[in-house]
């Protein structure tokens, strides 16, 4: 061990190497860094080779090209794999930035009834709920109570049932109706992923498009 909880290790053709702690956790040992009598060896395609001698296991990985990769170092013997290390991170990065890319966080939207609500009133709360599912967000419907209706849950647990019923093709109850001080919340989960609510809304924008496009034509030929 270097001063400094550093240790090098040398490149083939370059001078030695410092790394650090944060290397060290975030990157598995490879070649000359894997200090052990012993290795279970994996092949570059998976094969299993069995348990070598490290020295026999990094003249393997010379001969082919690649690096020897610590890829189980709690195992007994760590299990190592020859790959193309330098590939394989760039691999890994891409894979990275893609997940990141396509992650979409669901957004949980709120709706607020009254437990006495009127027909009109109710059919546009509705239609914002299921306005939301199909976009693959949450919805969180708050039943709000006044005075003596506080002492009628009933009406707010049936019209959430109502509601449940209602919307019952687009989402479904995610979390059961339930009191909240002077109020009653229930959480609808959308039937159809963010992502594929996305998607969707991309196939019908570009499905738009190209008809507009294809009947630009025609007017042009009609004047």
């Amino acid at each position: 061990m270097h001063p400094g909880g550093e240790e090098p290790f040398s490149s083939p053709g370059g001078p030695p190497h410092r790394l650090t702690k944060e290397q060290h956790i975030s990157e598995p040992r490879i070649n000359d860094r894997i200090r052990v009598p012993e290795v279970r060896l994996v092949g570059p395609n998976g094969e299993q080779v069995g348990i070598v001698r490290v020295e026999d296991a990094l003249r393997l990985a010379a001969e082919a090209d690649l690096d020897l990769v610590e890829v189980a170092p709690m195992a007994k013997p760590p299990v190592a794999k020859l790959m193309d290390f330098g590939k394989f991170k760039y691999e890994a990065a891409i894979k990275e930035r893609e997940a990141r890319k396509n992650q979409i966080n669901t957004v949980i939207k709120e709706i607020k009834l009254r437990p006495k609500i009127d027909p009109h009133d109710y059919g546009t709360k509705k239609g914002h709920v299921e306005r939301f599912l199909k976009a693959g967000d949450k919805v969180k419907v708050t039943i709000m109570f006044r005075g003596r209706e506080q002492s009628r849950p009933e009406l707010g647990f049936r019209l959430l049932q109502r509601l449940a019923e209602d919307v019952s093709e687009l989402g479904f109850v995610e979390s059961a109706p339930k009191q909240d001080g002077r109020n009653m919340v229930m959480v609808f989960g959308p039937t159809k992923k963010k992502s594929e609510a996305k998607a969707e809304e991309r196939r019908r924008r570009d499905q738009d498009a190209e008809h507009k496009q294809a009947d630009r034509p025609a007017t042009a030929n009609a004047e």
